[in-house]
């Protein structure tokens, strides 16, 4: 009913090229097969990371809410409010609270917010960062019925 990847913005890909030549450089003093080796496995090393930063992914499936490595049942969940960018920077920092789940990713503008309803659960509610907030909150609302 509804995926979504949080994928890194295209300018991000310029530090993994900055991580592979800042290390080809320190070892370039031990010679150019070393310095080479530390400019390729720099860059890789640095786009795994980014890439594995950016595969996190937000879908609505089977009468659950998958979000990153979370999977929770719609039945546990409550109001889904969609945030814009002025209450997205509040609501992940001053009017955070540290029990709730957070997938958060910085160069995301909009998150969407959604209360935890189930008594035995501690987290109070689940902040999402997504491109597309009303679509999410749609996509939960139209799961539940």
């Amino acid at each position: 009913m509804y995926d979504e990847r949080l994928t890194a913005p295209r300018s991000w890909w310029l530090l993994p090229v900055a991580a592979g030549l800042s290390i080809g450089l320190i070892l370039l003093r031990y010679g150019p097969m070393p310095g080479l080796v530390g400019l390729v496995a720099g860059l890789v090393a640095a786009a795994v990371g980014l890439s594995s930063y950016g595969s996190a992914r937000i879908r609505v499936v089977q009468g659950s809410l998958v979000a990153g490595k979370a999977r929770i049942p719609l039945g546990a969940l409550g109001e889904a409010r969609p945030l814009d960018p002025k209450e997205t920077v509040a609501w992940r920092s001053a009017k955070a609270d540290p029990r709730a789940f957070m997938l958060l990713r910085s160069y995301v503008p909009t998150a969407l917010r959604v209360e935890v309803t189930d008594p035995a659960d501690p987290t109070p509610y689940l902040y999402l960062s997504t491109r597309d907030p009303e679509a999410l909150a749609a996509a939960i609302g139209a799961a539940r019925s």
